[in-house]
């Protein structure tokens, strides 16, 4: 009898003998929200990825509906939509860069501007932490030297410390506004003085992937900083108010001197013809889109209220999740969540953290809430 192709057994073929870089066995492994568990009797709701719980607006699924150019390569520039963007922002179209989620344009920016000199010693990137958990895999992956700077106890950047560990071989400091996972939106006042401590040759992200769930009056504007210093790039999604999460359409906002660099690391058709379609449409339906929005962050001052009612002691919340600090009590309570229908984001022993979701979901996590005798009480 002939062995085909078909007869060999996989456990026969042996162990490739190529291996990956060194650094990829140190990074740690990025762990998306779980989908919750189905429990007969009770509606299932996912609070886990800050995903927004609805789908895009009308206006943007009979936009995209309409798309039958997909056999194409899109446009590399994304032309459509910077040109958009370019009038709702009062920016020029060229300042605008966009990518595969904000996620991809950061990838983008470290590439460009962080990762190891001539003689092979790495640059530094410095961030605060506990941020948002794809940090360290990027600033890995770039060959760049993270410079983790501990958060605050009330879970905000400590922009002191951060300030003081810039050293000749930073490049680029990342700053979450709000705070993945705690919550917390950096003001003004804050930022400013925080670039005014920063060499000019060192570039500064303001990472606005919540953007649009800030409510706070003092809270920083990343364009109004890209504005009037250089070294501020600004990072935006559509995946998050614009509930385009699927779509992966993000962008970086930045002075000439830097995009120029930055189109040269960009990935090619990273933005597909659909992502496009649906955020230009996603733009041009702001005022329907701001009203959706504001509906969650309704529901978030519920949920704030009612957790402060319950003397839960939370960060100032301004994205679309709260923050829970229950430290050893985290896996206990996620696991209580998951009996609930409710599937949240456990940050190992630190905390969870709990997307606003439907106002059912958001009820029922209250109603957890309520008899859990561990929760972070205010002193």
């Amino acid at each position: 009898m002939t062995t085909t192709e078909n007869d060999i057994n996989a456990a026969d073929v042996p162990a490739p003998e190529n291996r990956p870089r060194g650094v990829v066995a140190r990074l740690p492994r990025y762990t998306a929200g779980k989908p919750p568990v189905v429990i007969e009797g009770l509606q299932s709701y996912k609070l886990s990825s800050n995903e927004n719980p609805y789908p895009p607006l009308p206006a943007v699924l009979e936009a995209i509906s309409g798309r039958q150019d997909i056999n194409r390569y899109p446009d590399p520039l994304s032309t459509a939509l910077r040109m958009e963007l370019a009038s709702f922002l009062g920016i020029p179209a060229d300042d605008v860069v966009t990518g595969g989620g904000s996620l991809g344009v950061l990838n983008q920016l470290l590439a460009t501007f962080a990762g190891r000199d001539e003689s092979g010693i790495p640059d530094e990137v410095i961030y605060p932490w506990r941020s948002f958990e794809a940090y360290p895999i990027s600033v890995g992956l770039s060959g760049a030297e993270s410079v983790q700077v501990p958060l605050l106890e009330d879970g905000t950047h400590d922009l002191d410390a951060m300030a003081a560990a810039v050293t000749d071989r930073t490049r680029v400091i990342l700053l979450c506004t709000p705070n993945n996972p705690t919550g917390p939106a950096l003001t003004a006042a804050q930022v400013e003085d925080f670039l005014g401590r920063v060499p000019a040759d060192v570039i500064v992200v303001i990472d606005e992937a919540y953007e649009d769930f800030v409510r706070d009056p003092e809270a920083v504007n990343g364009i109004d900083m890209y504005r009037r210093y250089p070294n501020v790039v600004v990072l935006r999604t559509f995946s998050k108010g614009a509930g385009l999460a699927g779509l992966r359409v993000g962008y970086s906002v930045s002075h000439p001197p830097i995009t120029a660099h930055l189109r040269v690391a960009a990935v090619p058709f990273a933005v597909s013809q659909l992502a496009e379609t649906a955020a230009v449409a996603s733009l041009q339906h702001h005022g329907e889109l701001v009203e959706r929005i504001q509906g969650l962050v309704k529901e978030r001052s519920r949920v704030v209220d009612g957790l402060k009612d319950l003397g839960w002691r939370i960060p100032q919340a301004q994205g679309n999740f709260v923050w829970l600090a229950l430290g050893d009590d985290t896996p206990e309570f996620a696991a209580l969540a998951e009996q609930q229908a409710l599937a949240v984001r456990a940050f190992g022993n630190e905390g969870v953290r709990v997307t606003i979701g439907e106002e059912e979901a958001n009820t029922r996590f209250l109603a957890l809430c309520a008899t859990y005798t561990k929760g972070p009480r205010v002193s």
